[in-house]
C-alpha cells in the first residue's frame, strides 16, 4: 500500500506543476490582452502624400496607341489601343515622379503631338509622324508644383 501512496503523490506533484504553469500563462496573457485594450494612445495617422494635377494630351489625325502614368504606385503604364484622336487626360499623381505620355502611330501613318501639363501649365509637346511613328512626353513634379 505504501507503493500506492507514494505512487499518487509523485501524480499530484506534477498535477499542481502544471496548474501553476498554466495559471501564470492565463495571468500573462490577460495582462497583454489587458494592456492592449488600456493601450488608447492614438497611433499618428500617415499623412496623404502631395500630389500634383496632370493633364496629357494627344492631338492629330490617324489611330494611336498611347501610353501614360497615373496615380498608380506600381510604375505600370495605362495603355490604351485604336484611340481616335484627340484624346485628354487629367490625373493626380504623387509629387516626386516622373509624368509620362507616349503615343504610337499605326501602319497608316498620320500625324500625332503629346502635349503635357502640370498644375495647368505647359511643360512638353512632341511629334510624330509616318508609319509608326513614336513621340514621347515627360516632365517632373517637383515639390514647389504640388497641391494636396
Amino acid at each position: 500500500m505504501r507503493e500506492e501512496s507514494e505512487h499518487e503523490s509523485a501524480g499530484a506533484a506534477p498535477s499542481r506543476r502544471g496548474l501553476a504553469i498554466a495559471g501564470t500563462a492565463l495571468l500573462a496573457c490577460l495582462g497583454l490582452v489587458g494592456y492592449g485594450v488600456l493601450d488608447t494612445d492614438e497611433q499618428p495617422k500617415p499623412s496623404a502624400a502631395a500630389t500634383a494635377e496632370v493633364t496629357y494630351e494627344v492631338t492629330g489625325t490617324g489611330t494611336v496607341e498611347i501610353s501614360y502614368l497615373a496615380r498608380g504606385e506600381s510604375g505600370t503604364a495605362t495603355v490604351e489601343k485604336a484611340v481616335t484622336l484627340p484624346w485628354k487626360k487629367s490625373v493626380r499623381m504623387p509629387v516626386g515622379k516622373a509624368p509620362t505620355v507616349a503615343v504610337v502611330l499605326d501602319g497608316k501613318g498620320g500625324q500625332a503631338s503629346c502635349a503635357l501639363a502640370i498644375g495647368g501649365r505647359h511643360v512638353q509637346r512632341a511629334t510624330a509622324t509616318g508609319e509608326f511613328g513614336r513621340a514621347t512626353c515627360t516632365g517632373a513634379l517637383p515639390a514647389g508644383n504640388s497641391r494636396a
